[in-house]
């Protein structure tokens, strides 16, 4: 077992300590980022799943993503027991009283016949806003938790009307709480946009970076900007985010959709005394999109921030270890899970972890980091791919013709010359 050469040492005042002692240097605020913890090169006979995220260490890189699998104490400390590397707590803003859920407020795509009730799950669409519980209860929850797990990792997910007094008291309300960072939400796609939150603010640049400005200025922990996938572009909002001071992106959230229509009485699903709204679209269906988003900004992030201690959180479709190592090939840190935990169940991460160990050992990879990333350089341009297919053609036409001219044969080849210009 790896020995730990350097701990955090958390405490009531431990940010407010690491601030003061932290070397500044004079253009940049001080660092939220606590000190990493660095393994020893000791021999694994198992693959190590832990990472350090923004000073932040987790058992495995498997993180609940803000959803119902966060909303209270109780389904938080389950998944704690469970093992799950990170919780992010279900969004929270100062008053819950303006947030009014409906049921039914999921709908399922099943693969297979339209309406058939028996295939395999592969979409979810939900219309379920933010936390419906009073922050001070919410509060309190995270309080005892932290009590209770003082060396996991709880984020505290918020997002506020555009206010920069609400945005402070916020922010400074969970903080007291002992929480480890906070994720804002800037893409709930179906979540009060006429009061300019969530995904309102994603998906304006400008906004999002006068939010991210007050957010950061008040912040004394790392904070993560979660991105909207409803978007041309998903590298100028995350750009926008880590510019303004932000230490990580979460990608993505969920799509904007209408799940279908019920073709025997004509109604929208999921259906509401009759009527629905468009809603956020997830699961396994969603993946592959999930993926061209998360590789478009790891590839942003390398190229325009360089070795700087940011994060990359990969959220879309995952079930299986499969599903996650492709995540962190393309550079995330961590992996967020939220409606497969509602489709499977909390234990989900002993699969997930089984998995991805498999994965690794397959291909001699000791740690996360060891393949973080590692398939960025495999995308390209489509005129690059025009070109390299073509140079691959003219090398095989090459072979299969042989020698070019009378003067390339040689006397020890000459047999195997010979073979390389036969057609059979």
């Amino acid at each position: 077992m790896a020995s730990l050469s350097l701990t955090q040492i958390r405490s009531k005042n431990s940010v407010a300590d690491f601030a003061r002692h932290r070397r500044r240097t004079p253009w940049a605020r001080p660092s939220r980022v606590g000190f990493k913890v660095f393994a020893s090169s000791e021999a694994r006979a198992e693959p190590d799943l832990s990472v350090t995220v923004n000073g932040l260490r987790m058992p495995n890189p498997f993180v609940i993503g803000s959803g119902p699998p966060g909303t209270n104490y109780t389904v938080m400390k389950r998944a704690f027991d469970e093992g799950w590397g990170a919780v992010i707590a279900k969004t929270v803003s100062l008053d819950a009283a303006k947030v009014i859920n409906v049921t039914p407020r999921y709908a399922r795509l099943r693969a297979g016949a339209n309406g058939s009730t028996k295939g395999q799950i592969i979409g979810w669409e939900n219309i379920e806003l933010i936390s419906d519980r009073p922050l001070e209860t919410m509060l309190k929850e995270f309080k005892k938790l932290k009590e209770e797990y003082p060396d996991r990792i709880l984020i505290a997910s918020i997002m506020e009307e555009y206010d920069k007094a609400a945005w402070e008291e916020l922010i400074d309300r969970v903080e007291q709480t002992g929480i480890d960072a906070i994720e804002i939400n800037f893409s709930c796609p179906h979540g009060m946009p006429e009061r300019k939150m969530g995904a309102a603010v994603g998906q304006d640049c400008a906004l999002l970076e006068e939010v991210s400005g007050w957010i950061n200025a008040k912040a004394t922990v790392p904070v993560w900007a979660k991105m909207t996938p409803n978007i041309t572009d998903i590298t100028q909002p995350a750009r926008v985010a880590l510019t303004s001071g932000c230490e990580g992106i979460s990608a993505i959230n969920t799509i904007m959709s209408v799940m279908g229509i019920n073709l025997d009485n004509l109604r929208p699903e999921p259906c509401v005394e009759g009527y629905s709204t468009p809603g956020g679209y997830s699961s396994k269906a969603v993946h592959p999109i999930a993926l061209a988003k998360v590789m478009s900004i790891a590839k942003m992030m390398k190229s325009e921030f360089g070795d700087k201690d940011l994060s990359l959180s990969g959220i879309g479709g995952v079930e299986t270890g499969g599903d996650a190592a492709e995540f962190i090939l393309l550079g995330a840190n961590t992996v967020q899970v939220c409606t497969g935990v509602m489709m499977h169940g909390y234990g989900l991460v002993k699969k997930l972890s089984d998995e991805l160990k498999d994965f690794m050992k397959a291909h001699n990879f000791s740690s996360i980091e060891d393949f973080k990333g590692v398939s960025l350089q495999y995308f390209t341009t489509h005129m690059d791919l025009v070109q390299r297919q073509q140079e691959a053609i003219q090398q095989r036409k090459a072979i299969r013709k042989g020698l070019k001219s009378d003067k390339d044969w040689t006397g020890d080849g000459f047999v195997k010359e010979s073979e390389s210009m036969a057609s059979n």
